[in-house]
């Protein structure tokens, strides 16, 4: 039975007792009524005032009262119970994020468009995994770690933020951006590992084929979720720039590989998925974040501190208060 958050009772049965002490206080009343005489006087003048020892006579009841309660919680074992927690991540998990950043990611069919949008989700998921290990891989024409994987959040929170749009040459090179984030993986001792990879587009570049990056992250062992992200139909993507050196953006119409994402996903016993908006993508992230559980084992040490000891000696001190003064102040009034 616990009373108090860290204050429990190893036997509460005996706290039933306690309901004895009303009875106590009762017989005492009835007691002390028929021990005192009764006697009828005229004027009580002649026999002064009742001395101060002979009102204070009940106080040695209350003494035996409350050395009768100390007994009986200290019969019922009460002690302070403190609690320290050590945890142990009994399946860490690796985790690569390989991000597209073509110029078509700039397409504005998410808010404020696709890339920034992306980087404030995969920031939420960085949050949402502090036991696992992550690493960012980007890749456009080419391909480039841009964190190799760490335990560190602040950096790889760091690194999505600083993630822009036109770091490396133009295309869409899905193969070695899968390439690079199987190579991060590769010499991983995790017993889990995964890759998310995004893009907006189809292969087009590179000297990777995406089916033979997809073999060997399957031999690894290495679970990949694709990601294809943008609206069905049209969006306005950046075409060109104009005299100042701003993008033009005019409707282009979204071109996505789904059967490529889809096999890389099947070989690897993965998913696919198409976040067609911000709150789709939010919601795919989130949905991969369930489903890539890092197992975590709570281990729970209990420390007890018994005070029914304390409880006995008050209880001793009080009765052997309570039959000092029975026998030395009060004893004329007994």
């Amino acid at each position: 039975m616990r009373l108090w958050n860290n204050i429990e009772f190893t036997n509460p049965e005996f706290l039933w007792l306690l309901l004895v002490i009303p009875f106590m206080v009762l017989w005492y009343v009835i007691v002390r009524t028929r021990n005192t005489a009764a006697l009828t006087l005229s004027n009580t003048k002649a026999f002064g005032k009742p001395s101060t020892l002979a009102k204070l006579k009940p106080l040695l009841n209350v003494l035996r009262l409350l050395a009768v309660s100390s007994m009986i919680v200290a019969l019922a074992r009460p002690r302070i119970t403190s609690v320290s927690t050590k945890v142990n991540t009994n399946k860490g998990i690796d985790i690569v994020m390989a991000i597209d950043v073509s110029a078509s990611m700039l397409a504005r069919d998410l808010k404020p468009n696709r890339l920034e949008a992306l980087k404030a989700v995969a920031t939420e998921f960085v949050n949402q995994r502090p036991s696992d290990r992550i690493g960012i891989v980007v890749y456009a024409g080419e391909s480039f770690t841009q964190t190799p994987i760490t335990s560190d959040k602040r950096i790889v929170r760091n690194t999505i933020r600083e993630i822009q749009w036109g770091q490396l040459e133009g295309g869409t090179a899905i193969g070695m951006g899968l390439g690079s984030a199987v190579n991060r993986l590769k010499d991983s001792k995790a017993k889990s590992k995964v890759i998310i990879l995004l893009t907006d587009g189809v292969n087009n570049a590179g000297f990777v084929d995406p089916k033979t990056a997809t073999e060997l992250a399957k031999e690894l062992g290495i679970k990949t979720y694709t990601i294809g992200i943008g609206t069905q139909g049209t969006a306005p993507s950046p075409v060109a720039r104009d005299g100042n050196g701003k993008l033009v953006f005019q409707n282009v119409k979204v071109e996505i590989d789904e059967e490529l994402l889809q096999f890389i996903a099947d070989e690897t016993e993965g998913k696919y998925f198409r976040a067609t908006d911000n709150k789709k993508l939010r919601a795919i992230y989130s949905e991969i974040n369930k489903l890539e559980k890092t197992e975590i084992e709570e281990f729970k040490y209990y420390n007890y501190d018994e005070k029914y000891r304390s409880l006995v000696i008050l209880a001793a001190l009080i009765l052997m208060l309570e039959m000092t003064l029975r026998f030395t102040l009060f004893r004329s009034f007994i």
